[in-house]
């Protein structure tokens, strides 16, 4: 006996999204509703999930995939010219209304790929009712989801550069400021300020290779694979690669599907490792501007206070950071989770990829922005940071010394070098101008970081 779902209406207070509906009329057409049986709200609320919000930063790169998508059916026949100048002229004006925030995404739209359709259809017809021959939305969101990333990725490299270049710029100022190293957090060897902050140079310029390399690796176009066993058309795959700028075609339909996590996880892990980067300054600056170490002063436009603690000074901003190296992390093994082990073709599991990859880089971005902040309202305190510099940090320098005078093994010079100390006398800018091995502190290799940085703004451009 056939029993019938009681449709019921969620309550509110518990929904899983609230967006605000478009103020832009409404056809409310789901692109695969084929009878008149209504989706229980419940399903549809949480299938939509967060997509109304998430798909407006896919909007833009979806109109910009359908204007090649039309100019290719156009190409095959499937389109009149007349019918492809009035698909492009209606994609260019919901373009400019998206920019001026007229358009919203309703739960019952589901998408921006069933908005973008049925305004088309609404204004055009059954001109509009053609856009999407010889694509499915499994295709679709593939390619302006891998238009997104790659977008995102010029934009994280070039706002990386800077930061590397400020840090270098930081590391210039301070180049002779002593700054105790460790190891085992403990103190091990003089180190300087040139030295940490040329530190963070490179690990950021190898940060950006690793982009790069990610950037070439998903510049593949899927579009025309459809819902991933292609179609019955001569779509001209090509041509809609050169002019969506794409470095070549993901060829075998299938595989586009199954390529999804995959890509997107190597897309956070590039993200995840400017976090890491990002991380260890922040957590750095925690413990050095504490009352024990208080090697920098920081601007108090970065700080915030405890209600109940009046001297308390909190970097907030960085130990959210840090904490924000952590949903990275987790983003990425999300991406890896939610993809492992599925069948080939698409499934509906792939749709929660959008949010670890729309979040995470708000988060890095945001991050970048908020280390460039803290860099560039610090200044070291000389005279707190030499006087924490224990005299033992000098030991290993003594032992060398003493091996190379006096021609004995290091081994026997590190067991005389204590006995050696206390006659040793501090000076903190020979000690560090004395360490002249490639990328010590006496030698910070300074034009191979710009040689690097040079290179790197002329691929990002690219």
């Amino acid at each position: 006996m056939q029993r019938s779902i009681r449709m019921h209406q969620p309550d509110s207070s518990r929904s899983i999204i609230s967006p605000k509906r478009r103020s832009t009329p409404s056809i409310m057409n789901k692109l695969w509703k084929k009878s008149s049986a209504k989706l229980h709200p419940t399903i549809e609320r949480y299938t939509v999930g967060e997509d109304p919000v998430l798909d407006m930063s896919l909007f833009p790169f979806d109109i910009k995939a359908s204007n090649a998508h039309v100019k290719g059916l156009r190409k095959i026949g499937i389109l009149s010219g007349q019918e492809l100048k009035e698909l492009l002229s209606a994609l260019k004006e919901l373009e400019k209304d998206f920019h001026k925030g007229k358009i919203r995404i309703a739960v019952e739209d589901e998408d921006c790929h069933t908005v973008i359709e049925n305004m088309l259809t609404a204004k055009l017809g059954d001109t509009g009712k053609k856009i999407h021959t010889g694509r499915s939305r499994n295709d679709q969101v593939l390619v302006a989801l891998r238009l997104l990333m790659k977008d995102r990725l010029k934009e994280i490299c070039m706002r990386t550069l800077d930061l590397a270049e400020t840090f270098l710029s930081f590391a210039k100022e301070y180049e002779d400021v002593a700054l105790p190293g460790y190891s085992h957090m403990q103190q091990a060897m003089l180190g300087s300020i040139g030295h940490y902050g040329c530190s963070f140079v490179e690990s950021l310029l190898d940060d950006i290779a690793l982009i790069d390399s990610i950037r070439n690796h998903i510049d593949a176009n899927p579009l025309g694979s459809a819902a991933g066993y292609g179609v019955a058309l001569p779509l001209d795959r090509s041509g809609i690669t050169q002019e969506l700028g794409f470095g070549r075609i993901q060829i075998n339909s299938l595989y586009c599907q199954n390529s999804r996590g995959k890509f997107e996880s190597l897309f956070l892990e590039g993200l995840a490792q400017i976090m890491m980067t990002l991380g260890r300054f922040a957590n750095d600056l925690l413990l050095f501007t504490t009352q024990e170490f208080d090697f920098f002063a920081v601007d108090q436009a970065l700080v915030t206070g405890s209600s109940i603690m009046p001297q308390k000074k909190n970097l907030d901003g960085l130990e959210v950071l840090r904490g924000n190296v952590s949903v990275m992390m987790g983003y990425q093994q999300m991406a890896k989770d939610i993809a492992k082990n599925l069948p080939s073709g698409y499934n509906r599991d792939l749709q929660l990829l959008k949010r670890p990859i729309i979040h995470g880089t708000d988060i890095v971005l945001q991050s970048i922005e908020v280390a460039r902040l803290y860099l560039t309202n610090i200044a070291p305190k000389q005279a707190s940071i030499e006087k924490k510099i224990t005299k033992d940090i000098f030991m290993a320098d003594v032992a060398v010394s003493l091996s190379r005078e006096k021609g004995i093994p290091f081994r026997e010079a590190y067991q005389l070098s204590a006995k050696h100390m206390e006659p040793y006398k501090v000076d903190f800018r020979k000690n560090i101008a004395s360490k002249v091995s490639l990328g010590a502190p006496g030698n910070l290799a300074w034009k191979e970081y710009a040689k690097r940085i040079a290179v790197l703004k002329r691929i990002a451009h690219e």
